[in-house]
């Protein structure tokens, strides 16, 4: 006679509690109050399978249940690289900009905060915005320093180099930008609206950018992948809906 346990605290107090949506036994614990059913798997991907995304893990000493979490581990890691790797390039969708117009190359430049895991753990997202064609030319999620605002501009493709750039009174901005290229503005000035626009834009379709949220990342990775497919699609859209 097979004798049922609790999948959470090992008790065999257990009753039946109706059935899953797929048809399967529930249980109720009486020790700990808390339901089990049959055939309880926690893994999405048997932990033998494992080797097919992240190679083989081996150890002389460890059991399968000790390799378990770090398998699931290494598999949702394998899984979001693989999505990352598979994401066209934000330049794809860019409108090529006219060089005898001087508007064409005009950008808005803004950083917008954002966390991973948990709020102390703050990303902020860098973005430099085409003022005439509202396309974004770069992106870049860091920190906010001198360092991140030199990578962005580091990112911001070769015909939009030589633009005049707009941007709030962060100092990293001044010193990064040339001075002759740049023009630090207010928000009352309507110099940088059309970037401040695009963060709200950002904030109301993709929850994980929302300040206050139940939406969140867990992993950089996969926050980088949701940005980086809302702005091929937001690029995307607009490039259509101008030709």
């Amino acid at each position: 006679m097979v004798t049922l346990k609790c999948f959470h605290c090992g008790g065999d107090k257990l009753a039946r509690n109706g059935f899953t949506q797929n048809g399967k036994q529930r249980y109720l614990c009486s020790d700990c109050g808390r339901r089990s059913r049959d055939n309880h798997n926690p893994m999405a991907t048997p932990l033998n399978n494992a080797s097919k995304f992240c190679g083989p893990i081996t150890s002389a000493a460890a059991s399968e249940d000790s390799l378990a979490p770090l398998a699931c581990l290494a598999i949702l890691s394998a899984v979001g690289s693989k999505k990352q790797a598979t994401l066209p390039d934000l330049s794809t969708a860019l409108v090529e900009p006219d060089p005898q117009d001087p508007e064409a190359t005009t950008l808005e430049l803004d950083e917008l905060w954002s966390f991973v895991l948990k709020r102390a753990n703050k990303r902020w997202v860098w973005v430099a915005l085409c003022r005439l064609t509202r396309q974004v030319v770069a992106y870049l999620i860091g920190d906010r320093s001198e360092a991140s605002c030199k990578k962005l501009w580091e990112r911001i493709p070769a015909a939009y180099r030589d633009g005049h750039c707009y941007s709030e009174f962060w100092e990293g901005y001044n010193l990064v930008i040339p001075a002759h290229q740049h023009t630090a503005a207010g928000k009352e000035t309507g110099l940088t609206a059309h970037v401040e626009r695009w963060d709200l834009s950002l904030r109301q379709r993709v929850g994980r950018f929302v300040r206050k949220s139940l939406s969140f990342s867990k992993s950089d990775t996969m926050h980088e992948v949701c940005l980086r497919l809302f702005l091929y699609d937001y690029n995307h859209s607009v490039a259509l809906s101008s030709g």
